[in-house]
């Protein structure tokens, strides 16, 4: 999930539990939708993203500073998770919301395509809500 500064989620993927997060971050970039703005034209791809340690690939920084995107990756080894802790509560409260969501709190669907439906359900609920206040 890649969600805003808020916390509202901007794109949502689902994969097998084996699979590394790192290799669903290039689909997730690509899936945010363009962002109207008030002033000039749509935004089409987000000014900065961070990410905890999980995603520091050389692979992944080329691919992110190929497409324009400012990264704040942890590297490994080096810096500690800390840092970017105040960042990661928002992603934290958005899966907790996401958690109160009876029906996503287990995998019920046989189809990945039913359970991403809900999901998008989910977070368009979460968006709503968000917004309305």
């Amino acid at each position: 999930m890649i969600t805003e500064r808020t916390g509202l989620p901007l794109s949502v993927g689902i994969s097998g539990a084996n699979l590394h997060d790192s290799q669903a971050l290039e689909p997730l970039v690509r899936g945010i939708p363009p962002i109207r703005s008030r002033r000039g034209p749509r935004r089409r791809r987000p000014a900065k993203l961070h990410g905890d340690k999980g995603y520091d690939y050389d692979h992944l920084r080329r691919w992110l500073r190929q497409r324009g995107v400012r990264h704040r990756i942890a590297r490994k080894g080096i810096e500690s998770s800390k840092r970017l802790g105040r960042h990661r509560w928002t992603i934290e409260r958005t899966m907790a919301w996401l958690a109160g969501c009876r029906r996503l709190h287990r995998r019920y669907e046989r189809k990945a395509a039913h359970f991403l439906a809900f999901t998008s359900i989910a977070c368009t609920l979460i968006c709503y809500r968000r917004l309305a206040k």
